[in-house]
Order: C-alpha cells, then sequence, then structure tokens
C-alpha cells in the first residue's frame, strides 16, 4: 500500500480511533480522524481521501446522515463501523451508500484485509479521467489551465466562478442538485444556502451565454439542481 494512500476515520471512540489511525498507519496510509460527522464532512471535503471509515453511532451527526451526504457527492468507499450487528443495520448501511460493513470487536488484522480490499476494487473500477478541455464553435474551458474563452476572446473569471464552471463541465450531461454544487464549490457550511448558488450561476451566464435569460450550457432543472449542456458541434 503506498503512502500517499489518504484514509478518513470518523469514530467517537478515542481509543478505537487511536486503534484504527496505528494500524492503517502501520500499512503506509495516510490516517485523518475526526470524533463526530460533522468534523468527519469538513475533514471530507478538505481531504478528499481515498477511502472513509465511519461509525454508525456518532454525536451530532450520525453514521447514516453522514454516509449519505458523502455519497451524494462522491464515488469514495465507505466502510461502516459499529457495535449493531442487527440484520436490518447493515441493509441499511449498504441501501444509503455504505460499500462494507464491520462489526465491533474486530482484529486488526480483518480490519487492513476489508480496508485494503475496498481500495482494489476502487481503483479497478475507477472511470477514465474527464477531458480536461471543453471546445464548441463558441466557448473554450480549459481546466488544466484554468483559461476560458467566449468565440476566441479570454474571459475573466473570479476563482469561485471558475470553480463552479469547472465542477459542472466535469459532471456535463448530468444533474447535480443544489446541495452537490453547494458542497462541492462552497463547502459543506453553504449547502443550504441556495441564493449562493443562484448568484453565481447569474454571472457565469451572463459570461459565457449569448443569451443569459434563454441559456444553452447552464440549465436548470428547476427543484433540483444544474446541469451543462454539451453542444452538438462540441469537439
Amino acid at each position: 500500500m503506498t503512502h500517499n494512500t489518504k484514509v478518513l476515520t470518523i469514530e467517537d471512540d478515542p481509543a478505537l480511533l487511536r486503534l484504527v489511525q496505528y494500524t492503517l498507519a502501520e500499512e503506509g496510509m495516510d490516517v485523518a480522524t475526526a470524533s463526530n460527522g460533522r468534523d468527519g464532512l469538513r475533514q471530507f471535503y478538505a481531504l478528499q481521501p481515498e477511502l472513509v471509515i465511519l461509525d454508525l453511532m456518532m454525536p451530532e451527526m450520525d453514521g447514516w446522515e453522514t454516509c449519505r451526504r458523502i455519497r451524494e457527492m462522491a464515488d469514495v468507499p465507505i466502510m461502516m463501523l459499529t457495535a449493531r450487528g442487527q440484520d436490518g443495520d447493515m441493509v441499511r448501511g449498504l441501501d444509503i451508500g455504505a460499500d462494507d460493513y464491520m462489526v465491533k470487536p474486530f482484529s486488526p488484522e480483518v480490519l487492513v484485509a476489508r480496508a485494503q480490499a475496498l481500495l482494489r476494487r476502487s481503483r479497478m473500477a475507477r472511470p477514465e479521467k474527464a477531458p480536461a478541455v471543453y471546445r464548441d464553435d463558441r466557448l473554450f474551458v480549459d481546466l488544466e489551465a484554468r483559461r476560458v474563452c467566449v468565440e476566441g476572446m479570454p474571459v475573466r473569471l473570479t476563482a469561485t466562478e471558475f470553480k463552479l464552471l469547472a465542477f459542472l463541465v466535469e459532471n456535463a450531461g448530468r444533474v447535480m442538485t443544489f446541495r452537490q454544487t453547494l458542497e462541492n464549490v462552497w463547502g459543506w457550511e453553504y449547502q443550504d444556502d441556495s441564493h449562493q448558488a443562484r448568484l453565481y450561476i447569474w454571472r457565469l451566464r451572463q459570461k459565457i451565454e449569448a443569451d443569459p435569460k434563454n441559456p444553452v450550457y447552464i440549465q436548470t432543472e428547476y427543484g433540483v439542481g444544474y446541469r451543462f449542456e454539451k453542444q452538438a458541434n462540441a469537439h
């Protein structure tokens, strides 16, 4: 296991948290920790880990809700840890997006084996990276160079405007919910601030659309979110 494998462990039991951290660090993993769901979400947005190990029963935000929010925005593998071993709990965890489920107590060896298996499956299933450039007869977006042109002329975007455009372009053709958009672009603290998203969508349309009142690139799915629409002449 490589030393740059990032793992986030969210667990409110300090002794178990230290055990998981030590066990995985011994395998060369870089382990960040949080003691409740809210702090765990903040860590997740900041670190973008490759694996999340998540306790079920925690203060402030339980494992169910934490798992659901992480799964809304990322395909990272999630392993749930809990002292509750009923089949109903396991089914519920898997239904909301967990990839594996371990009942406490468990051996460090089994934890390592299951974590490594999840990481292997995730890497094998990882899709090819989306193209770093979008281009059609009107709009040009270079995600790596952070450059945008409309009809051959450079367009000045703020850092947040570009981050929002890049998020939509990277997910072209998919409806991104208001919450997904806010959490990915602004962070967890803004997840319910739909006005923030509307304002920046309006500003982006003013800069890249030929007719901002009738946009062809940034489409609104009313009551749901936004979708970047590739044009027929994209190449």
